[in-house]
């Protein structure tokens, strides 16, 4: 499984417009994509216009070309794009280790 981590920068005042927007997304477009199995989207205390968005996948080439390569992500960044102050930095991982509890 690869961890897609994605650090999103937003314009400021629009937390609530992108939260729904995002959470919007995430349930109809995301859910739809091969290999994802879920996500997490957080915001950041310090700096409320940060958010990092993580996205489990089967495999790199699900998000890569899978997901970016068709009319999905379209629509993904016709919904969320908008709220976007720079372009997000994406990067993807895997698991090396973890706790037994993950809460």
């Amino acid at each position: 499984m690869i961890l897609e981590l994605a650090d999103i920068r937003i314009h400021p005042g629009q937390n609530a417009a992108f939260e729904a927007a995002i959470t919007h997304a995430a349930q109809t477009v995301l859910a739809q994509a091969k290999g994802a199995q879920g996500y997490t989207i957080n915001r950041g205390i310090e700096s409320p216009d940060r958010y990092v968005l993580q996205i489990h996948w089967d495999t790199l080439e699900d998000h890569t070309v899978g997901f970016r390569q068709s009319d999905l992500f379209t629509q993904w960044r016709a919904i969320i794009g908008p709220f976007f102050a720079a372009p997000p930095v994406v990067e993807h991982f895997d698991l090396v280790t973890q706790s037994a509890s993950t809460r």
